[in-house]
């Protein structure tokens, strides 16, 4: 559920790569760092930028990614 600022406490989304298109998830906790790894869909991505969510008015922040090479 939002808080009094528009955001969901304590989660953040990751934009997902994948050879199919592109998903959004929402994840639990603090957005990872530039150069994590994440596992989404099977797939294993890096972080490639993190930055604010892609949905109107929403105050999370969004991890990007990138397949791993």
């Amino acid at each position: 559920m939002p808080d009094e600022n528009g955001s969901r406490a304590h989660s953040h989304l990751v934009f997902a790569w994948s050879p199919d298109g592109w998903t959004l998830h929402e994840r639990p906790g603090e957005a990872p760092q530039i150069g994590a790894e994440l596992e989404a869909g099977g797939l294993l991505l890096v972080v490639t930028k993190v930055g604010n969510s892609p949905l109107p008015g929403d105050l999370r922040r969004c991890a990007y990614t990138s397949g791993r090479s």
